[in-house]
């Protein structure tokens, strides 16, 4: 996979302030990459933030996370597709390492350690409870820079089309392709959500997703039961 074109798409809803430091760390990262922001209809000027980044590539679709990175990613042109939240701050040397890790060809998809850019004590547990959800049910999730083969990505129909948890479908689909790897440099995103919502709220929010899910809740479910406890700034599916 040496030097194979690595297409970051970057789906944005409303991402004015967090996106230019995103974008720019992108940049710095080795060629040959190409970004792609997709923006589901910002009203705050997101768009002209990503057409003020140069070597962007802004593209507009229909709002909602899975359909915008599904449409990012059939207008991107690379062997690799690297799925990036718009509040994400990627490490230098990312671009390599999952190219370096996709030289496995057991290796189906992987994702970066999950990291928060706040200091109180309690995102350090926070931390190491994504950890452990990472390591031992095998599941990381979009916020942690998901990243496939486009192959793979393809031969599982990309992005399920809903409306809440869908990279946690998605993750579960491309387990059965191979082996998911997680890369030990960080992705460092926002605690915003936490920060407005609480710690012990957004969490407790983000587990009762997760076992209802288990338990067999539809999709449409758990979108009510979200709005009805939550509002945020992110683009629909959001999480941290």
């Amino acid at each position: 996979m040496e030097k194979s074109l690595v297409s970051i798409v970057v789906p944005a809803w409303n991402e004015r302030e967090a996106l230019p430091l995103c974008l720019s760390l992108l940049r710095d990262q080795e060629p040959p990459c190409e970004i792609l922001v997709v923006d589901g209809g910002s009203t705050d000027g997101t768009v002209d933030a990503a057409r003020a980044i140069p070597d962007v590539k802004l593209v507009q679709a229909p709002r909602g996370r899975a359909s915008q990175m599904n449409d990012g990613a059939r207008l991107a042109r690379g062997d690799i597709l690297w799925f990036l939240h718009a509040d994400s701050r990627p490490a230098p040397g990312s671009v390599t390492a999952i190219r370096d890790i996709l030289r496995d060809s057991q290796v189906a998809a992987g994702a970066f350690r999950f990291v928060l850019d706040g200091t109180r004590p309690g995102y350090r547990v926070i931390e190491a409870g994504v950890a452990m959800r990472t390591r031992w049910l095998r599941l990381p999730l979009g916020d942690q820079g998901l990243f496939f083969r486009r192959a793979d990505f393809e031969a599982i129909g990309g992005y399920p089309d809903v409306p809440v948890l869908e990279d946690v479908y998605l993750v579960r689909d491309i387990r059965r392709r191979g082996r998911l790897a997680v890369l030990d440099l960080p992705l460092v995103t926002s605690c915003r959500r936490w920060e407005a919502q609480g710690l012990a709220a957004t969490t407790l929010a983000n587990l009762t997703l997760l076992v209802l899910d288990k338990l067999g809740a539809s999709p449409e479910r758990l979108v009510r039961i979200r709005a009805g406890g939550s509002s945020t700034t992110k683009s629909p599916g959001a999480r941290e």
